[in-house]
């Protein structure tokens, strides 16, 4: 590896030259993770069966999480390393909707989920579980998941043309001009438009509602939220957020901690899960913010990208109540469809990986149909049978297995 530049110095006090960039790059990471995904979270989290202040709290828990695992991760390993909250998962969750047991059961699956993190790097032998899920069946299942959701910003217009119209509108011009800023720049539009109704309507908000509080929930365990929620949010976690977070670092020349990265977030993920947080992970797109050039010239000081969009993550969360009272006042429809624009993108990438290999089509084919359909039996949803049925239909039609790429890399122990 080439050796990373010397730092300048200033002739004058002959001190290294403070290098701002990797501060504004984890800020940069913080703003577009917490602004593209927040209304999905909100989403998935009132699917089941949160009310508004407990969605909120989820919100609150999930940002906390996030910030605190950042810091602990980026300073102890020197790697910048960064943190999200599962942006597929909250999308499975908008999909499966309220378990048998309500809310409860919810926050019960979350917990399992979370244990199943830590325990995959605690266990080698959960991770070649996991490596023996195929990836394309995960893509689709988790396309066939997203595929309602993603639905929402066109039915929208038929029922809501004026509010949603500005923000699609807002959305496609951004995506050619600054595709990272497409998203957080349409939630500022919705924002904007959700305030005019407010003001023309004469609604006002209560300045309480818009302080910090974290709201607990006593989890209940279920059989069918575990079979429904817990293993397919683990399963989009791991196959979605952790697997590409690793392959984006090491694109960049850097080895994940993998073994207290699963730990941290697992731990992270059971913390937050009783005040309604669902899952965290390693973030994969935003990861590159932090890890490329846009951090600086010298490799070995990008770690502070990775710290910094901690700090601005515990910084975001004192804002997070705030942004969910003025969404939870939007017209219907209105949050769903700017979760819808914000996964249109994963939508893509899931749907390409799933079909990419032209001789294994159907299996990913049924998967995602299957997921798509919103099938609920025995109180379990349709992202459980949708991936068993892939297996077997995999197992049925394909005579000779293709080694695929593992969900866990070889070398990220």
């Amino acid at each position: 590896m080439p050796k990373s530049p010397a730092p300048s110095t200033t002739p004058s006090a002959g001190r290294t030259r403070f290098d701002s960039r990797p501060v504004v790059a984890g800020i940069v990471t913080a703003l577009v993770g917490f602004t593209s995904s927040f209304a999905v979270v909100l989403a998935g989290l009132r699917a089941v069966g949160a009310d508004p202040a407990q969605a909120a709290s989820g919100l609150l828990a999930l940002t906390l999480a996030v910030g605190l695992g950042v810091l602990v991760l980026a300073w102890r390993s020197r790697v910048p390393v960064t943190l999200a909250w599962s942006t597929p998962g909250a999308a499975l969750l908008a999909a499966s909707g309220m378990p048998d047991g309500g809310w409860p059961a919810a926050v019960g699956a979350f917990i399992a989920a979370g244990l199943l993190l830590a325990l995959t790097g605690l266990v080698p032998a959960l991770g070649r579980v996991m490596a023996g899920i195929p990836s394309s069946l995960a893509q689709a299942m988790l396309a066939g998941v997203l595929l309602q959701l993603c639905l929402a910003p066109f039915k929208a217009l038929g029922t809501v043309p004026v509010f949603v119209a500005p923000v699609i509108l807002c959305w496609l011009a951004m995506m050619k001009f600054a595709p990272r800023w497409a998203v957080p720049a349409a939630l500022l539009v919705a924002l904007a438009v959700i305030g005019i109704s407010l003001a023309s309507a004469g609604t006002s908000v209560d300045p309480g509602a818009l302080m910090p509080a974290l709201s607990w929930t006593a989890p209940a365990f279920s059989l069918q939220a575990m079979a429904g929620i817990a293993l397919p949010l683990f399963v989009v976690t791991m196959a979605s957020q952790n697997v590409p977070g690793v392959a984006v670092l090491r694109s960049f020349g850097y080895q994940t901690p993998w073994r207290p990265a699963m730990l941290v977030t697992g731990a992270g993920t059971v913390a937050a899960a009783p005040f309604g947080g669902h899952a965290i992970n390693l973030a994969a797109l935003s990861a590159a913010l932090a890890a490329g050039e846009e951090a600086g010239a010298d490799r070995s000081r990008r770690w502070v990208a990775g710290f910094s969009s901690g700090l601005a993550y515990l910084m975001l969360a004192a804002l997070s109540t705030a942004l969910v009272s003025v969404v939870n006042r939007a017209p219907a429809g209105m949050l769903e469809a700017v979760a819808g624009l914000a996964l249109l993108g994963t939508l893509a990438s899931a749907v390409s990986a799933a079909l990419a290999d032209p001789e294994d089509r159907i299996a990913p084919a049924v998967t995602f149909l299957m997921a798509a359909s919103g099938l609920s039996f025995a109180g379990i949803g349709s992202a459980f049978w949708a991936l068993l049925a892939g297996l077997l239909v995999r197992a049925a039609l394909v005579r000779q297995q293709k080694p695929e790429t593992s969900m866990i890399e070889p070398d990220t122990r």
